[in-house]
């Protein structure tokens, strides 16, 4: 990296990260090529498609909840700042990040009311520091649905869904509407079943454990308002009006202050028009 503040390699390099923390078939295009082919088979234990997406950190673990809010940011930086990553020959690699993790959430979410939110087993994998292309730790498919509901994964993964339907909607407009349908299902699972996911996925709570839902449906519900403009969501928001109050983070567990972000853009063009 050079010297001085040259913002355009850090963006560049915070995008190849993400190439490198890519899970399942690589494509030929992977620019960052020490990495191979990995985690072929999760979701078979299921018979279910889970290839793909993002191992979570330094570790081979999915988890749902900070990939989905992880999806749902890059997707707003490619909205909000089109034009800077045009300029700087970035913007088809963002929306290439956003579609490595999207794939994973579409096949992640079946049917309407079943998201699958982890894919391996946490302890044995931070016990047994491995590449991805030769682990052998077991991994496990865990899922939530109507019986065992977590509002705040499927509301994040909707958010996820809804604000990646903006961003491609000048890139590709049938995956756009396939991505804004898995929104709108989510957000309705999330609003019938509330509840936290760690007490539908308990292994999911040494990790992320989350401190609630609420959030998670207003940032959903905002975003959704964004991509459609339909008042149900505008409505569903002023019901909830408050909701949340000062906060002082902004972060995968605490989602207020994005949501209210989003209305106040809403507020003031209401205001100025």
């Amino acid at each position: 990296m050079t010297h001085g503040a040259n913002y355009g390699e850090a963006l560049t390099n915070t995008l190849l990260y993400f190439e490198a923390q890519r899970s399942g078939k690589l494509p030929s295009d992977q620019r960052v090529n020490w990495r191979g082919d990995s985690a072929l088979t999760d979701g078979s234990d299921v018979d279910v498609n889970l290839t793909g997406g993002y191992y979570d950190a330094g570790d081979n673990m999915k988890f749902g909840l900070p990939m989905a809010f992880t999806t749902t940011m890059l997707a707003w930086s490619s909205i909000e700042m089109e034009s800077e990553l045009k300029a700087h020959n970035e913007s088809q690699n963002v929306i290439a990040a956003i579609k490595w993790a999207t794939d994973y959430l579409i096949n992640a979410h079946p049917v309407p009311n079943v998201l699958y939110g982890q894919v391996g087993d946490g302890i044995a994998d931070h016990a047994c520091w491995m590449r991805p292309e030769d682990m052998t730790t077991p991994r496990p498919s865990y899922r939530i649905y109507e019986q065992q509901p977590g509002a705040d994964l499927a509301g994040e993964t909707a958010a996820a869904m809804a604000a990646a339907s903006i961003a491609f909607g000048s890139y590709d407009k049938d995956y756009s509407a396939e991505l804004l349908r898995h929104a709108s299902e989510l957000f309705e699972f999330a609003k019938a079943h509330p509840g936290v996911y760690q007490s539908s996925i308990p292994y999911v709570s040494p990790f992320y454990n989350s401190s609630g839902y609420e959030d998670e449906l207003l940032w959903a519900a905002a975003w959704l308002h964004r991509a459609t403009n339909d008042q149900i969501y505008l409505d569903y928001l002023n019901e909830f009006e408050g909701t949340g109050g000062p906060r002082t983070v902004f972060a995968w567990d605490d989602k207020f202050v994005g949501a209210q972000v989003l209305m106040a853009r809403v507020g003031f063009y209401v205001y100025f028009h």
